[in-house]
């Protein structure tokens, strides 16, 4: 149950500032007990930037914002080496990317020599400064956004940078009832600042935990099943990697840990499913013109792959 308890903590200390948006908080912690990074779209004004800043405090972990733009270089990120007159030595300077939370914000505006700095970062947990590679904070956790409403200005990311995200998730407008909240509490000034409700050490340990939560063989054949269904699926142009069912796995996993079990059901793969894949698919160019999403393809291999009992 610490899984269950971690996750009722966490919304109840992230929601001092931010109203509603459960589903994107755990979300956000499925990536983090997963070691994977997210990718969250929305218009502006959202609150996308302020949800991960939220997050960042509650789990008490370094936390840093890179605002992207075009003018953005790789050192601007990972680090430069300069020489130091006083001294007379060669120092680095680390760059923004050393942190347990980055945030790189509007990820689209940098131009594509930017965005590949990020590569090795989340990839490998390190980057590589004139030749030295340095270690990044453990945990490390990249979360980027991106406004799907803009095209001038931007640059497409390319599929190898989609592929090291985890999950890519959506933020919409809040509900009614949410949306009124919001603004009562803020004509009442009704928000504080969010704190700590775990040590580095207790989330790590819950990171080794989740790793740890079992899967039963008729579970994981359920996981290829559905990954299997999108390499055979004639609207997509391609189908999901190996990489894409390990993340597929490991999503499960920490979805079953914050919901207090220490094994994995249909359920937690169904509610992964379509935030871990969504953003890895291309559909063909006829269907794509038709109006079809790949969150369309995906809803209806859901609905047409057995599920195990």
């Amino acid at each position: 149950m610490e899984g269950k308890d971690f996750m009722e903590r966490l919304k109840s200390e992230v929601s001092k500032a931010v109203v509603g948006k459960e589903e994107v908080l755990e979300l956000l912690t499925i990536a983090l007990l997963s070691e994977g990074h997210v990718l969250i779209e929305g218009i502006p004004g959202v609150a996308k930037t302020t949800i991960a800043k939220a997050f960042s405090r509650a789990i008490g972990l370094s936390f840093s914002r890179i605002q992207l733009t075009p003018d953005l270089l790789p050192a601007d990120i990972i680090g430069t080496v300069y020489y130091d007159q006083k001294s007379g030595e060669w120092r680095t300077k680390k760059g923004p990317v050393f942190a347990n939370v980055v945030l790189a914000d509007e990820l689209n505006r940098a131009q594509p020599k930017t965005q590949s700095a990020l590569l090795e970062a989340m990839q490998e947990g390190q980057v590589t400064i004139e030749g030295v590679s340095y270690e990044l904070p453990k945990p490390f956790m990249v979360v980027a956004t991106m406004n799907p409403l803009e095209h001038e200005g931007v640059y497409v990311l390319p599929e190898a940078q989609l592929d090291r995200f985890l999950l890519k998730v959506e933020v919409g407008f809040p509900s009614r009832d949410e949306e009124i909240s919001l603004l009562r509490r803020k004509s009442l000034g009704d928000f504080s600042d969010v704190n700590p409700v775990v040590t580095h050490e207790e989330l790590v340990n819950f990171i080794v935990d989740s790793r740890g939560v079992e899967v039963s063989d008729e579970v994981i054949g359920y996981i290829y099943s559905l990954i299997s269904s999108t390499r055979t699926d004639e609207r997509l142009l391609f189908g999901a990697s190996p990489r894409a069912g390990e993340h597929l796995l490991f999503a499960s996993k920490a979805s079953a840990f914050i919901d207090g079990r220490d094994y994995v059901i249909p359920d937690d793969v169904k509610r992964v499913f379509i935030p871990v894949l969504g953003h890895r698919l291309i559909l063909r160019a006829e269907y794509e013109l038709e109006g079809v999403k790949p969150r369309d393809v995906l809803e209806e291999i859901l609905k047409e792959t057995e599920v195990p009992v």
